[in-house]
Formats: C-alpha cells, sequence, structure tokens
C-alpha cells in the first residue's frame, strides 16, 4: 500500500533519491511493506477501488481470435493523476495474465495480491503528477457466469460487469466513483462486427481481421464498460434532436426485433419530457443471445437478452417498461452515478420508478397498485435485504445478491412516498434539478436529501432518513390504511 504522507524532502534532494530509486528498483521492493490489496472502504465491497489517484481516461485494446473460450489478448492504458505520494500502484484485476506493466513508459515490477495487481514503478511517484501506466495481460471469457464480466455469447462475447466485475477483464479502478473517458481498440476476424460504448472512431482492415475504435465523449464508471463482438447487425436510426440511435442484434433475428428496436425513440421522447435531455452522444440495444437472467444498462449500449423480446410469454406492456427501465440509468447511474455502492437505490429505485410511471401511462398498469404492493412486501424486503440506503452486504460467492427487491420497488417507493410529501410539480422539480447538476458525476444520498430540502423549502432530513434507513417502512403520506405485512408473513414480490 502507499506509504503514509510524510513531510516531503527537498526537490533536488527527492530527485537525486529518485535516481537511486531508479538503478535500483529491486531494493525498493525490499524496502516497502508486503504487497496488500488496497479498495477504498466502500462497505460493501471494502477492497474495490484504490486511494492514490484519479483515473482520467483508458485506452483498452483487445484482440480476439475468434474463439469465446479463449483467452484474449490485450493492452490497458490508465491515464491518471496522483493525488497522493505513490511508491506502489494499486490496480483492480484478475482472472488475467500479466507479461508485462510500464509506468511512464518505464519498465515496473508489479505483483498480485488478492484481486490486486500491485505495481512498483522505477520511481516514486509525487501527488500531482501525470501518470501513465500501460499494463499488456490477457483477459479471459471463461468460469463462472454469475461472477460477471465477459458474458459468452451464441455467437460471440459481450460484457456485464456490474457491481463488481470490470477488473475481470481489464487492469482497472474499478468503483463507480472514479469515472473516467474510454476508448476501446477491437481487433477481430473481418466476419465478425465489434461495438462499444461511444461513438466509432475508426475502423481499419489488416488482411483477415478488423481494428475497430470507439470513444465515449462523457466519462464513465467501469462497471458500466461495453463490448460486443459477434455476427451481429448494427441498425441506424435517428431519436430526438437528431440524436443518432444505433441497436446491435443477431444478424438472423434482425426482422423480428425490429418492432421492439422502433420504439425507442420514443421512449427517449417520453424521458426527455419527465426529467429533460438525454445526457448521452448515443443510445440503442445490444440484444445477446445469452440467458444472463438480467438486463443491463451498459452506457449508451444497454444489455439485454434475447428472449426477453422473443419469449411470447412476457406481455408486451412488461418488455416496453423494461426497455425503459433501462433507458432511465442512463439519467440516473450512468449520467449521474453512486459515490458509494450503499447510493445504489438512486440508480434502481429511479429507474424502477419510470419503469413503473410509463407503464401506468401508457398501459394502464396502475402505478398505485404496484405501489400498495411494494409497500405491504416492504418490511419483509427490509428484514432480508437491509433499508434502502443501507443495503445488506451480497451472499458470499453471490455478488449479485445485492440486487435484492428493496433497491427496486422499495427504492420506488420511497420516491412515491416523497411525491406525495412534496408534491407532484415539486418532485419533478428535483429530479430534473437532479440530474442537470450532477450530470456526469456522482453523487450521494445526503447529496439527495439536501436537494429535495431546498426543492421543498423545508428539512426533510428526518423524513428521508425513516424511508431510506428505518428497519420498519414509515406511514405512507396519503394513504394511512396501507400496511406492511410482518416479515413471517409475507411473500416475495419479484419487482418488475
Amino acid at each position: 500500500m502507499p506509504l503514509t504522507p510524510r513531510l516531503r524532502p527537498p526537490r533536488a534532494r527527492w530527485l537525486r533519491s529518485a535516481v537511486v530509486v531508479a538503478a535500483s528498483a529491486g531494493l525498493l521492493a525490499a524496502a516497502l511493506p508486503a504487497p496488500a490489496p488496497l479498495g477504498i472502504g466502500d462497505r460493501l465491497f471494502p477492497h474495490l477501488g484504490n486511494p492514490g489517484y484519479d483515473v482520467l481516461a483508458y485506452d483498452i485494446g483487445l484482440t480476439y481470435a475468434g474463439s469465446n473460450t479463449e483467452p484474449l489478448r490485450a493492452v490497458t492504458r490508465i491515464d491518471a493523476l496522483a493525488t497522493e505520494d505513490l511508491e506502489r500502484i494499486n490496480l483492480d484485476f484478475t482472472h488475467g495474465t500479466v507479461s508485462s506493466v510500464t509506468v511512464g513508459g518505464q519498465p515496473a515490477e508489479f505483483t498480485t495480491s488478492g484481486e490486486d495487481l500491485v505495481i512498483t514503478p522505477a520511481r516514486a511517484v509525487r501527488s500531482g503528477d501525470a501518470l501513465t501506466v500501460t499494463v499488456d495481460h490477457t483477459s479471459d471469457p471463461t468460469g463462472p457466469a454469475d461472477n460477471g464480466g465477459w458474458v459468452r455469447t451464441a455467437d460471440g462475447l459481450a460484457m456485464a460487469n456490474q457491481a463488481d466485475a470490470a477488473h475481470r477483464v481489464f487492469p482497472s479502478n474499478d468503483h463507480p466513483a472514479d469515472k473516467a473517458l474510454f476508448t476501446f481498440r477491437i481487433t477481430a476476424p473481418s466476419t465478425l462486427t465489434a461495438v462499444a460504448n461511444g461513438l466509432p472512431a475508426g475502423r481499419t482492415e489488416q488482411g483477415a481481421t478488423t481494428t475497430w475504435t470507439y470513444r465515449t465523449a462523457h466519462p464513465m464508471a467501469t462497471e458500466l464498460a461495453q463490448v460486443s463482438i459477434g455476427r451481429t447487425t448494427v441498425v441506424h436510426r435517428t431519436g430526438p434532436h437528431g440524436l443518432p440511435v444505433r441497436d446491435v442484434v443477431p444478424t438472423a433475428d434482425r426482422e423480428v426485433l425490429e418492432p421492439w428496436l422502433e420504439r425507442t425513440p420514443g421512449h427517449l421522447e417520453w424521458m426527455e419530457r419527465q426529467v429533460g435531455p438525454y445526457p448521452f452522444e448515443t443510445y440503442g440495444l445490444l440484444i445477446a443471445d445469452a440467458d444472463t437472467g438480467f438486463e443491463l444498462e451498459t452506457q449508451t449500449l444497454s444489455l439485454f437478452e434475447r428472449r426477453l423480446f422473443t419469449e411470447p410469454a412476457f406481455p408486451k406492456w412488461y418488455v416496453d417498461s423494461v426497455m425503459v427501465h433501462e433507458l432511465a440509468h442512463h439519467w440516473f447511474g450512468d449520467s449521474v452515478s453512486p459515490r458509494t455502492w450503499s447510493d445504489l437505490w438512486l440508480n434502481e429505485g429511479h429507474a424502477s420508478w419510470y419503469e413503473a410511471l410509463y407503464a401506468d401511462e401508457t398501459a394502464k398498469q396502475s402505478l398505485e397498485r404496484r405501489m400498495k404492493a411494494a409497500y405491504t412486501a416492504s418490511d419483509t424486503w427490509r428484514a432480508d435485504g437491509g433499508p434502502p440506503a443501507a443495503p445488506a452486504p451480497p451472499s458470499p460467492g453471490k455478488k449479485i445478491s445485492l440486487f435484492r427487491p428493496v433497491v427496486y420497488d422499495g427504492s420506488a417507493l420511497v420516491l412515491y412516498a416523497l411525491r406525495q410529501e412534496i408534491g407532484a410539480d415539486a418532485f419533478q422539480r428535483l429530479e430534473r434539478r437532479w440530474v442537470d447538476e450532477h450530470r456526469d458525476g456522482t453523487a450521494t444520498t445526503a447529496d439527495f436529501t439536501a436537494l429535495a430540502s431546498e426543492v421543498a423549502g423545508r428539512d426533510l432530513g428526518s423524513f428521508l432518513a425513516g424511508w431510506l434507513y428505518a428497519k420498519k417502512t414509515p406511514a405512507m403520506p396519503g394513504h394511512p390504511d396501507w400496511r406492511s405485512r410482518a416479515p413471517e408473513a409475507a411473500g416475495a414480490v419479484k419487482p418488475g
């Protein structure tokens, strides 16, 4: 871990010592404590993220040979700014083999500890220094699917990195508190199509392979990174205000999926009426022929299972509202990202809220009835998974278990209660200001409470504390007859 900050020696003396360090990196490594995983102290994922630097940009090169059961060759370059003096640099990385590391273009020593890649540069890094770390590594798509990272599809690969699996794909500071710009350079057989977050930035052919480049125009959390490689077709259309909309679908399913794809511009228009302009440079659906058990709001290119659109048992209104759920995340979770994973309710509660509101307005699926059902189950959800803003840690070995009903409809219920308390007009003003003032950044539950109080013109701290942190669900404003069943009496209610 980085050494405890101390008084800095005069610059000239420090430079002389740096020369000695560069000439004897082995002696430096021997003088440091044993490498250890760090983490930024997230309550739910204590070893996730790393202190001492702020990532500004990732440049990720991936070479796919054509088999989704073999490791990809990869090079990840990280441009960062040191925020502390660092004699070691920790990155989150696992499930791949590292062959070399450079820091500032100079070879660096490295080892692993837990799920950290621990790097000892040739010379110590000073606080305020620009920092470039380049890692040559592999990226392995094999392993249990529920661990996250690469998703093997019927014809290639996609990504599902939430909550803490991006570092199973590429070295990173794998926590949403440290957002950065991304460039992806994907080399694959020319018979396949590669797509990633952001907009295309070039394509070159080299014999039987093609390299596709994509760049994001806005900072992104690592858990939202997306790369698709497969026998797919990219379908283009135009959204509100000329927004480029691109969908990535299995080529064989292009026609059967079109009735769903053409609904996206209308979804965008509806969301913009609720909370204001769409916050990114493009949007679209990535429909993967894979069984994940979930959909995912990967930034600018939401991941969906093919069967959501082809399984007749799913009602059309339900599919429509799930599409809106993932789109809503682009305001709530992608543009405004959680500062800690305990703030997850701000993502999922809002996405569930707009999903339910859309179903109410367009398909006569009563919002009030859904919220009453959530209220009935709320005490059970809190007993099982903790209150919305203090969720229980995920079950050991099942990280995705963090995504329990309490963070979905249990958190949408908080927003319903807030709207009941301050009125629909004030609630909409709050929502618009929230996504506008925190755009491209991160925010906390305390930030939301403060803004809600400002918009309402009164202190809502006590009111929201009960809804966000109490073991028992508070009384619902406007519905004194609503009751939440005791945990032992209520059945589980699966949110949409």
